[in-house]
């Protein structure tokens, strides 16, 4: 689990760290590529929380999302459509749904924890 947090972790402070410049262009791909990981990356913590996690389910969907989400930004910028609404909808709204059962999780393991301690 530490894994995906610590890639996270230090993508945003290169990114602090470095001075590059994405082009305007790019901003689309780039948007939905984030949030496409972001899902991913929140998606990888639930699953973990559930002991459900797999390594090859989690690298292969990272990369699966992104090149689907990419492609969807692509096809949609050279049919004059903005279909990369629709992925940043779909990531979106699980990206909020995982965050919605991970909190669920914590918060009861959380009370579980308390309880148990209160009888004891």
């Amino acid at each position: 689990m530490w894994l995906p947090l610590f890639g996270l972790i230090a993508g945003v402070v290169l990114g602090f760290l470095t001075d590059i410049k994405i082009p305007e262009e790019y901003s689309n791909y780039l948007s939905i590529a984030v949030l496409a990981a972001l899902d991913t990356l929140f998606g990888g913590i639930r699953a973990h929380l559930q002991n459900v996690y797999d390594e090859k389910v989690f690298v292969s969907g990272f990369f699966f999302n992104i090149i689907l989400a990419a492609s969807l930004a692509f096809l949609g910028v050279h049919l004059g459509v903005d279909l990369y609404l629709a992925a940043i909808f779909a990531f979106g709204v699980r990206l909020f749904q995982n965050i919605a059962v991970i909190r669920r999780i914590l918060i009861n393991n959380w009370t579980s924890r308390h309880e148990k301690k209160e009888k004891i």
